[in-house]
């Protein structure tokens, strides 16, 4: 089979600019992959806590350093956007605010009270 030079290419990520429900959907799902590596943060900070103070101190250096806060910042935007993200898929369970204007308009409101959410969880652990 001879390939015809003259026929249009598929568009690919770097052309092709996704729509806003399809981004959110990566989202969505890089941040239930982001949580499961919090998990695996968590399970540390708890082994390091039961191997004594010494290993805590050491441990609390690292994890509430700048590194460590950027981290955890991005763990609850992560866990935040999740929740929020996943309530807006159980109202589309219902048959609710299905149509194209909704589901931008639900979408800019997950975005909103994620990094809401996010910045007064912080404000709160940090006053």
């Amino acid at each position: 089979m001879a390939w015809n030079d003259k026929r249009p290419m598929s568009p690919h990520l770097q052309i092709y600019d996704l729509p806003m429900t399809a981004k959110l959907s990566v989202l969505h799902r890089g941040t239930g992959a982001v949580l499961m590596a919090g998990m695996a943060l968590l399970a540390i900070s708890l082994a390091v806590a039961a191997g004594g103070q010494a290993a805590w101190d050491s441990y609390q250096g690292l994890l509430f350093g700048w590194l460590g806060k950027l981290v955890l910042f991005g763990f609850t935007f992560a866990l935040y956007y999740h929740f929020c993200n996943g309530l807006r898929h159980m109202w589309w369970d219902l048959g609710r605010g299905l149509e194209l204007g909704d589901t931008a308009k639900s979408g800019t409101i997950v975005l909103g009270a994620s990094a809401g959410l996010t910045v007064i969880t912080w404000l709160i652990a940090l006053a």
